[in-house]
């Protein structure tokens, strides 16, 4: 078996062969941060991103100490760009300890990422539940299922609480799940990171600004 660093060795970033690194001119940016992402998020997916709803969301435990996992966008507008789980699971329970965030957008089919800081707030509940009962019989079973990051006995448990939920969806398709919630991260900052091929990569910054306008400034790469 190769090592990790013969397999390192062997790969390419943004290899031209399925990766494309358009120009980006910041003169011709718009003032808003959500009007350029919601252009990029167009184009990464007309550009056959595969996934490009997902995105990485960074938070902090009550000790300070940092967690990162991969979670979906449910929707971005003026109010913040919306993602979901359960109250009470870990990332549930570190977001009521420390209401702040930062999520990650990358999308290697154009090399590209946007990043963004600032507070979390909680939607309330009928937005929530809106949201959960606009998804898939899936996301439902799946919510049903709950008890996201407890300890779990064996794969044989988790089967069967899968089942039974999945069971529920089917028959009760407006099944409530008290525990999921959505939220709301509204940036205090946006970054817009576009690959170049000589490496002079272009960081586009959006600051909020008193009065809730915005101030951009380039950054070195």
């Amino acid at each position: 078996m190769r090592s990790v660093d013969e397999l390192l060795r062997s790969l390419r970033v943004w290899d031209p062969a399925v990766t494309e690194l358009p120009p980006l001119d910041p003169a011709g940016a718009p003032g808003d941060p959500l009007e350029l992402f919601t252009r990029w998020f167009a184009e990464v997916a007309r550009a056959g991103e595969r996934e490009p709803l997902t995105v990485s969301l960074a938070t902090a435990d009550a000790e300070g100490l940092p967690d990162a996992r991969v979670v979906m966008l449910h929707g971005a507008d003026a109010d913040g760009w919306a993602f979901a789980t359960h109250a009470d699971s870990r990332k549930g329970r570190q977001l009521a300890a420390r209401p702040y965030a930062a999520l990650v957008f990358y999308w290697p089919v154009l090399g590209r990422q946007v990043r963004l800081r600032g507070p979390v707030t909680v939607a309330p509940g009928d937005e929530a539940r809106a949201d959960l009962h606009a998804r898939s019989t899936g996301a439902l079973a799946a919510a049903l299922t709950g008890r996201q990051s407890a300890e779990l006995g064996s794969t044989d448990e988790l089967a069967r609480a899968s089942e039974a939920a999945w069971e529920r969806a089917g028959r009760e398709p407006d099944a409530p799940v008290p525990s999921w919630t959505l939220y709301r991260l509204r940036p205090d900052e946006v970054e817009f990171f576009q690959g170049e091929a000589r490496r002079r990569h272009v960081r586009l910054v959006y600051r909020r600004t008193e009065g809730d306008g915005w101030e951009r400034r380039l950054l070195w790469p």
